[in-house]
């Protein structure tokens, strides 16, 4: 059990979060990718929220490549920096459970960035309900609360 904003979360639920983080990144990934191909660090960095939430790596190596994705964001501008944010988000969910929504805000972000002109609200919403389609079950209601509750601190990007 850990704590969460003063409630407790299990392990098990902490591990799906991660996991949910992870795919919510990985979605806009190919944003970064193709602004920096040969730069590994934010694939590096989703992959090791997993590792994270499967055992095989721990929460001070994976926040590390959080880091380091991070760092591949802080040169760029627009999608590709944001999807790099959020794969840096995704892989500190280990350190801290509330970099889920970090996750998945950098991802709608880089979504609306990445949409022809006057289309990035309708990217915006469209990525929001593709990330809570992906949202298992026992840890979905944790997640819209948060979101409902955290949504103008990030950018006001889940009220789609």
């Amino acid at each position: 059990m850990t704590i969460r904003r003063g409630g407790t979360l299990t392990d098990a639920d902490h591990h799906l979060l991660a996991l949910w983080a992870a795919s919510c990144a990985e979605h806009v990934l190919h944003l970064f990718d193709s602004a920096q191909p040969a730069d590994p660090r934010p694939r590096e960095a989703i992959d090791h929220a997993r590792t994270w939430a499967s055992g095989q790596v721990g929460m001070m190596r994976a926040r590390a490549a959080g880091g380091h994705a991070m760092g591949a964001a802080r040169a760029l501008s627009g999608a590709p920096r944001w999807a790099a944010f959020s794969a840096g988000q995704a892989a500190c969910v280990g350190h801290v459970a509330a970099h889920d929504l970090g996750a998945a805000a950098y991802a709608i972000k880089a979504a609306r960035a990445a949409a022809p002109h006057g289309e990035a609200g309708a990217a915006g919403r469209l990525e929001c309900h593709w990330q809570r389609e992906q949202l298992p079950a026992v840890i979905r209601e944790l997640v819209l609360d948060d979101q409902r509750l955290r949504n103008d601190i990030c950018w006001s990007v889940f009220d789609g």
